[in-house]
């Protein structure tokens, strides 16, 4: 058989990369990869887990006095990092513009936003970040809660009191993220709104969530 069908027989399936993507991000738990991945199904991942698992490219790993386990990855699994990554990158140079907002896992989505936020443009303490995604009837409202040291995403209201307000379609959210407009062109457009005081208004283009991925130029049609 040829190395590449014996390989493409184990990761060629996108909740096989998507997993794996996570675990190059540091996930390391199934809660989280339900979290990180809403659209895909308890058993599918747990499928796919063990499905690597027994391909030796991930080794779970339980601690005695819990239930828990971690997925770690073994050296071939690390060896996978630069493939995920160029495939990524290959994505946005040529198939950016198929990325569509009515395509897009709003949850999955708004756990990239909230853990690519630039906390270091933030000032100290917690900062609380209301994001509404004007144009969902539904998984429209997330409270970000960012401080040097954690960013956490919550679904429902937290109770705490909000320091920003940033309202969007999803698709100008997307748009933002991705780094095909800046804070200021989105706010100048009417593409985006924020509300709050002027001081996180003014440096939100130092903390704002962007895609690792952002200085990757989509390639020119021929």
């Amino acid at each position: 058989m040829c190395p590449a069908m014996a390989s493409a027989e184990i990761l060629g399936d996108k909740w096989t990369l998507l997993l794996l993507r996570e675990m190059f991000l540091g996930t390391t738990r199934f809660g989280g990869f339900q979290k990180a991945i809403p659209r895909m199904s308890p058993s599918i991942m747990s499928k796919r887990l063990k499905t690597l698992e027994a391909a030796e490219i991930i080794i779970r790993k339980s601690a005695p006095t819990t239930q828990i386990a971690d997925y770690k990855l073994t050296r071939s699994g690390r060896e996978l990092g630069p493939i995920v990554e160029n495939m990524a990158i290959w994505g946005m140079r040529w198939r950016k513009r198929s990325i569509a907002a009515q395509d897009c896992d709003v949850g999955g989505f708004m756990w990239d936003f909230h853990r690519t936020l630039n906390t270091e443009g933030l000032p100290d303490g917690d900062t609380v970040i209301l994001v509404q995604i004007s144009d969902r009837t539904d998984l429209n409202t997330w409270w970000v809660i960012a401080n040097a040291v954690s960013v956490d995403l919550c679904p429902t209201d937290p109770g705490h009191e909000v320091d920003v307000y940033l309202t969007a379609t999803l698709a100008n959210l997307i748009a933002l993220w991705l780094g095909d407009t800046d804070v200021r062109n989105a706010v100048e457009t009417k593409s985006i709104f924020l509300d709050g005081p002027r001081h996180l208004i003014n440096t939100a283009q130092d903390w704002m969530a962007q895609s690792p991925l952002v200085g990757v130029k989509p390639a020119l049609s021929d």
